[in-house]
């Protein structure tokens, strides 16, 4: 047995109601893309600290549709466009999904990473191409942060290049822990990690206890109980967004400690300058590297 994929471009007022009409006329399952992702118009959606994004599509929106192959699938457009009243049935494409052994493929598309000068990524089924290197056993899962993204990649950098050794350390939006795991390992002290996703947080908790490492992780509502903002830490890093980013550089710049080292990725190229322009009022940041479009900007708060 094999599916299909019902592929269907809508506005962004359609694309939630169309999805749950789609599930109701027999589709398996539905998710909604940008339809813009991957060109300079693709528009991520985040939500801030503790809070769900405010919108859940986009302008453009790509609604994909998972049925059987044997199934109607002109019906269950036209039955789902019909119960959310829109004036004509959208057009759409349909795409094949063959049946796989999605274990075997998954783990034939990870390979052992490379990053910096001996930093690992090795996930579970492979042996460590160096034993003698930083490893890292992580298997790819639901949190964001394998080492394979160029933020992550730049991040893992920087902390290999600044080791942390003896140092305090915060990893701000921490996804599956990657970035906090490196600190420690490179002889950091203290290290929290912080994100608002709760599956996140359990993630970085099973690769920390995986990797022997101790790391305090939290959701922000947790963190400011058990770290109140005059805790500070002698490296701050938040890999996640450019907006999020601007908006929370009173709160991350507060948390360094004087003399403090901040480190932000997440970043295009060209969002460079309006991100160091958002943190100037407490720290000077510029570019430390680049890699594939992306910076990460660092600094050092005065002492």
């Amino acid at each position: 047995m094999g599916w299909i994929e019902i592929v269907i471009e809508v506005a962004r007022e359609h694309a939630e109601p169309l999805s749950d009409a789609l599930m109701e006329a027999g589709a398996l399952s539905v998710s909604v893309e940008d339809a813009d992702e991957g060109t300079d118009a693709e528009n991520p959606l985040f939500g801030e600290p503790g809070m769900e994004p405010d919108e859940t599509a986009w302008d453009r929106s790509r609604v994909v549709a998972l049925a059987d192959i044997d199934s109607d699938h002109a019906a269950i457009v036209a039955d789902a466009a019909a119960a959310i009243s829109l004036a004509t049935t959208p057009a759409y494409t349909t795409r094949s999904v063959e049946e796989q052994d999605w274990v075997r493929l998954t783990q034939s598309q990870f390979e052992p990473i490379h990053i910096g000068k001996n930093i690992w990524v090795v996930p579970s089924w492979h042996d460590a191409p160096d034993p003698d290197a930083l490893i890292l056993e992580l298997d790819p899962g639901l949190a964001f942060g394998t080492g394979s993204h160029p933020t992550t990649r730049l991040c893992m950098e920087w902390l290999e290049a600044n080791a942390p050794k003896d140092l305090t350390v915060l990893d701000y939006g921490c996804g599956s822990g990657i970035l906090a795991m490196v600190a420690q390992k490179l002889g950091a002290k203290d290290v929290v990690g912080v994100d608002i996703d709760p599956q996140a947080i359990e993630s970085a908790r099973y690769n920390a206890e995986r990797n022997h490492c101790e790391i305090h992780y939290a959701l922000p509502e947790d963190f400011s109980v058990t770290h109140p903002a005059s805790h500070k830490f002698d490296v701050v890093v938040a890999n996640i967004l450019s907006s999020p980013l601007k908006l929370m550089a009173p709160m991350l710049s507060g948390r360094l400690a004087a003399g403090g080292s901040l480190i932000l990725s997440g970043v295009l190229s060209r969002q460079a300058e309006e991100v160091a322009a958002a943190y100037a009022p407490y720290i000077k940041l510029s570019v430390w590297a680049e890699h594939e479009g992306w910076v990460a900007l660092s600094g050092k708060l005065a002492t």
